[in-house]
């Protein structure tokens, strides 16, 4: 947690580590439980022991999550006691939203995703990040599988024998791309 502390703009990440962190003590459902009601007349032991865990938990997991963050956003969450409030407030002022990431993933890809990214919104698909990234590969792959074939016309500088008579030669090169050349031969053939 060390290297990896809470600066504001790796939400994500320092989420996801300290989970890993409290999973290790079986501490992470204090991060989604929120606190038990307060213990009333005639409550059970079972009651007490869980409610005190609860408290004894939450005031490690808290010491924890205060200590993975900068000293500015610690300042801001330090004075709230209990960790659901604290993980509340953080992912409402740095978490982003399943559409938030859709739509700077859909606004960073360049022109030639433009038919994509029309069919995406036309269509109303609501897909998870790992969705459509494997929407855009799939694109992809059928997009730029056949790569169209470039005729290219090169000009001869030799004289033509006869009168008036062009002759073709057709040269394959490196790539899709094929040459003709004015020099020999009748029409040209076909590739």
């Amino acid at each position: 947690m060390e290297t990896n502390k809470f600066n504001g703009t790796n939400y994500n990440d320092w989420l996801r580590n300290l989970r890993i962190v409290l999973d290790f003590d079986n501490q992470g459902y204090v991060l989604d439980k929120p606190l038990p009601a307060a213990l009333l007349e005639g409550y059970s032991p079972e009651e007490r022991v869980t409610f005190d865990k609860w408290l004894e938990d939450n005031r490690k997991v808290r010491s924890i999550i205060l200590a993975s963050m900068t000293n500015e956003i610690q300042k801001q969450y330090d004075r709230l006691e209990d960790v659901p409030s604290i993980m509340l407030r953080i992912s409402r002022t740095f978490g982003l939203n399943n559409d938030t990431y859709l739509d700077v993933i859909l606004q960073s890809l360049p022109p030639s995703y433009d038919p994509f990214i029309v069919n995406y919104n036309m269509n109303g698909l609501e897909k998870s990040i790992h969705e459509l990234i494997n929407m855009l590969v799939q694109y992809e792959e059928t997009t730029y599988k056949f790569e169209p074939t470039v005729l290219v016309g090169e000009a001869s500088t030799s004289k033509a024998k006869g009168k008036g008579a062009r002759r073709w030669k057709w040269k394959k090169g490196k790539g899709t791309a094929v040459t003709a050349t004015a020099s020999t031969g009748g029409a040209p053939p076909a590739p």
